[in-house]
């Protein structure tokens, strides 16, 4: 995801992005681990559900 793409997931101008992570770094590091975090469980997710279908292929063997 883009900062453009953050941006506009937040409902706010991009360039606010920015002055954030210029003047409020503690609050732009917070955005960001939360869009990590976001990204981590999507990860997450996606592996589970390989695992998952390579079970059921070793199932049916």
């Amino acid at each position: 995801m883009t900062q453009r793409d953050k941006a506009i997931y937040l409902d706010i101008d991009a360039r606010t992005l920015r002055n954030w992570r210029k003047n409020k770094p503690n609050l732009y590091k917070i955005i960001m681990l939360g869009f990590a975090f976001e990204e981590a469980v999507k990860k997450s997710k996606e592996n589970y559900e390989a695992l998952e279908k390579l079970k059921r292929e070793v199932v049916d063997l």
